[in-house]
């Protein structure tokens, strides 16, 4: 381990859902086969973190106690004796969605899922209960994916990107919604839409899908959003919800009367009524693709008939695999997909580990798009 690494620490701790969290002291950990140990740079927190850790009824279980956390960036400071590729001082992105080494169906989201198998409960319990509301953090070696610093910081003029660390940290939110439109293997040239496309993970897709080459229909129903939205690229149009099937259906089929290629949804548990289901189903074209992110728990239906006379495919999907999270920094690092303010994306809102309060109402009042984060 490096030099100037302290042999103390504070980390939160979350001892039960709905308490409050604790600032604790505690050692550095160090890092043994399988893992590295990073200081903790920006660590996020999602537009749900405050339902899982204030809600007991959220439905997300938790190895309580425990550290909660999410994504991250950081820096190496230490690694296992079996790493090969990744060294002390490299800055490096973390995958929060930690697979068993010897089994698939065992997963665990880092800091906000433990999963419903006994192989998830284990990863979660067991070596990986500390994630990242941290200083210092010990994670899987293969969860850390290493950035290409003088790319991604270096001066527009000597061909880098002129990003800081706030700009990175817009990558958190593209993660998720990644993995759904590598599902329904978005292409350059196709027209999807996005929808709900206001919210933090909404607007995400949107930048994906353009960076990608598709044409973007966006729709919700935070017409201030819509309107930062339109300005992204003449590839965009969007439409305002308004609750009327008829005129909903309207605006995207006049705005691609030969059809949409792709649906993506991640409508939020309130929205198993909403009529923009059936007016997206509308427009679809034969052979469709649509991917479901969202949390609806009751509400929606499709029409059997209609499904299999349109080829439609339905996927469900929930993270990205460690390929997607590879080939979504090379997106970033290409400068393909831009970051920032200056690419039309929302603020980012910094807090210290002792802010965890004011962190979490943050994120639970601003769903709109930016990026929340805790910086150790």
């Amino acid at each position: 381990m490096a030099s100037n690494v302290p042999v103390q620490q504070q980390v939160l701790v979350l001892t039960r859902v709905g308490e409050p969290m604790t600032l604790e002291t505690r050692p550095v950990p160090r890092a043994g086969p399988g893992s590295v140990v990073i200081r903790v740079l920006a660590a996020s927190l999602r537009a749900n973190t405050p339902t899982v850790y204030r809600n007991p009824e959220s439905g997300h279980p938790l190895p309580l106690p425990f550290v909660p956390g999410f994504a991250c960036i950081g820096r190496i400071v230490d690694t296992g004796p079996d790493a090969t590729r990744l060294k002390p001082d490299q800055l490096v992105f973390f995958d929060p969605y930690i697979l068993g080494r010897d089994g698939s169906d065992s997963t665990y989201v880092s800091g906000l899922m433990e999963g419903s198998s006994e192989g998830g409960r284990i990863l979660a319990r067991g070596e990986w209960r500390v994630p990242t509301y941290a200083e210092y953090a010990k994670l899987p070696l293969e969860n850390c994916h290493a950035l290409d610093e003088k790319r991604l910081f270096g001066d527009l003029k000597d061909g880098g990107l002129g990003y800081n660390l706030d700009n990175l940290t817009h990558i958190f939110s593209m993660l998720i919604p990644f993995g759904g439109l590598c599902d329904i293997d978005i292409k350059a040239g196709e027209t999807i839409i996005i929808a709900p496309a206001t919210g933090r993970y909404g607007s995400a897709a949107v930048h994906l899908a353009l960076a990608i080459g598709a044409r973007v229909i966006a729709i919700g129903r935070n017409a201030t959003v819509l309107s930062q939205l339109d300005t992204l690229s003449s590839r965009i149009t969007t439409v305002k919800v308004t609750n009327d099937v008829e005129e909903d259906t309207r605006a995207p089929r006049s705005a691609a009367p030969e059809g949409i290629d792709a649906f993506w949804d991640m409508s939020p548990p309130a929205a198993g009524a909403s009529t923009h289901f059936r007016s997206c189903l509308n427009v679809l074209k034969p052979g469709a693709r649509i991917d479901l992110m969202g949390s609806v728990l009751s509400g929606v239906s499709f029409s059997y008939m209609e499904l299999l006379m349109g080829k439609i495919t339905i996927k469900g999907s929930w993270m990205c695999t460690r390929e997607e999270t590879v080939r979504l920094l090379r997106m970033v690092e290409s400068g393909v997909l831009p970051l920032g303010a200056k690419a039309g994306m929302g603020p980012v809102r910094r807090f210290q580990l002792a802010q965890w309060e004011e962190a979490l109402n943050a994120a639970a009042e601003h769903i709109e798009p930016g990026e929340i984060v805790i910086v150790a």
